[in-house]
């Protein structure tokens, strides 16, 4: 087995009581879409669509983590984490979306539950993570105030079951993707092209987070956060036009799903956002801005951004590798002078600081606790010194915006396996955990056995 001790520059103290802990989702580890009454998602029917997956492929095995958890935990209790932040299939809990409670569904995630605590690690629940019920999708998804009713009844059937036994809730993961990328630009589940009109399925999942937080609090639920998408926004240049181009690119990005739940309010610079929206939206703001315990953010990279380029007039747009329309008003640029992931993401650790920063400024006390619920990269190869070299980059970057005065409670790196990494398919592996997926065998990596040996020499500073 390889091992990899942590250098004599090891990582700074953090406190005794962080969370140290790893994340996947349902939709890219379970498989068994078809089994013990689960329903079909969105991301099935979108996969089973040719040339959605770049690579053809879909998730209906993924990792096999429904039959294989037990192994998965194993691992879990080896890496020495305290906490293991997992999403419950909607579809598979209630197969409809809406209705009957399919109880072979809860009844795997209970069994995940109690494996996990009798493995010392904390259970921390995503309700929502991207997997839309197919049958709500058909009815509008998102786009419709029906669907946010509809989780908050799912998220109440959820805590019933398992509420004795988890003390960390997430409500939803990343809407800002779903509504960029799934309802925006069509290219994730349910892949509508709708641009600006994509921007219902942003208020319902909030309003579905707030609603979602009155059910668990009615269960008796404490620990209860969300996982927002964060990253510092460049202006490519000085220029007006791109600082301007900046400018909106971080409301949408950032401020569009961070203040309704902070402060109260969507922003309203020039660009009238309520007024874009669906329903009672003052009156929804209420219900989306429930007090939280923690703030989750996920954290990747930063983006540059400037003014829309003329046809032929540069690189091509992209975010994340995806095009970015030309009609939109702002354009992501390259941002050179750092390494890059296999994903091509800039390597940027400093950036992490100065988001946290930034929120701290921006918030103040309105900023809940923070937990890093998402933090990884895409490297090949089982000897992934790259990533080793990303988390500890990070980590550090951690510390500095902690001792800056940010008040960050815990840290979840993206992901315990190498995956299916939705419109990727199979070809970008995020894993500490390589995974065959011929024969799905697991093998922890260089990365899995340097966090493992980061998380002991931590446990031995607080012993003194």
């Amino acid at each position: 087995m390889t091992t990899v001790p942590v250098s004599s520059a090891s990582l700074p103290r953090f406190p005794r009581d962080f969370v140290w802990g790893v994340s996947t989702s349902a939709a890219q580890i379970e498989g068994a879409v078809a089994e013990e009454g689960r329903g079909p998602s969105s991301w099935d029917v979108f996969a089973a669509q040719a040339g959605r997956i770049k690579d053809g492929s879909h998730a209906r095995v993924a990792t096999d983590h429904y039959h294989r958890y037990r192994e998965d935990v194993a691992l879990l209790r080896g890496l020495g984490v305290g906490a293991y932040r997992f999403s419950v299939a909607w579809p598979r809990v209630v197969p409809d979306g809406d209705g009957a409670v399919n109880a072979a569904g809860l009844d795997f995630y209970d069994r995940l539950v109690d494996e996990l605590l009798a493995a010392g690690v904390a259970p921390v629940p995503t309700l929502f993570h991207w997997d839309t019920p197919q049958a709500l999708e058909e009815r509008g998804g998102w786009l419709v105030r029906e669907t946010a009713e509809h989780f908050a009844a799912y998220a109440d059937a959820v805590a019933a079951r398992l509420g004795d036994r988890v003390a960390r809730w997430i409500t939803l993961n990343e809407p800002a993707e779903l509504t960029l990328l799934g309802y925006g630009l069509g290219q994730h589940a349910p892949g509508r092209r709708l641009l600006f009109e994509a921007l219902p399925a942003a208020h319902h999942q909030l309003l579905g987070h707030g609603l979602a937080v009155q059910a668990l609090r009615a269960r008796g639920a404490g620990g209860i956060g969300i996982a927002n998408s964060h990253g510092p926004t460049w202006a490519a240049s000085r220029d007006e036009a791109d600082t301007s181009a900046a400018e909106l690119y971080d409301l949408l990005l950032n401020r569009l799903f961070a203040e309704p739940l902070l402060l109260g309010r969507y922003p309203d610079e020039e660009w009238d956002l309520a007024g874009m929206l669906p329903g009672p939206v003052a009156e929804d703001l209420k219900v989306i801005a429930q007090p939280l315990d923690w703030y989750g953010i996920n954290y990747y990279q930063p983006t540059s951004v400037g003014a829309p380029r003329e046809a032929g007039g540069g690189e091509p747009a992209d975010f994340a590798g995806i095009e970015i329309p030309a009609e939109l008003p702002f354009a992501p640029r390259q941002i050179e002078g750092y390494p890059r992931t296999d994903f091509g993401w800039p390597v940027v650790p400093e950036a992490l600081t100065e988001l946290l920063v930034t929120f701290r400024e921006r918030y103040g006390d309105r900023l809940p606790p923070v937990v890093i619920t998402e933090n990884g990269c895409s490297y090949e190869g089982v000897e992934d010194g790259e990533r080793i070299a990303f988390l500890d980059g990070h980590l550090r970057a951690l510390h500095a915006a902690m001792a800056a005065g940010v008040d960050v409670r815990g840290y979840f790196v993206w992901s315990l396996l190498d995956n299916f990494e939705w419109a990727e398919g199979y070809a970008r592996r995020f894993g500490l955990v390589h995974v065959d997926y011929e024969t799905l065998t697991r093998t922890p990596k260089a990365s899995y056995h340097w966090l493992r040996e980061v998380l002991r020499e931590q446990a031995r500073q607080d012993r003194g």
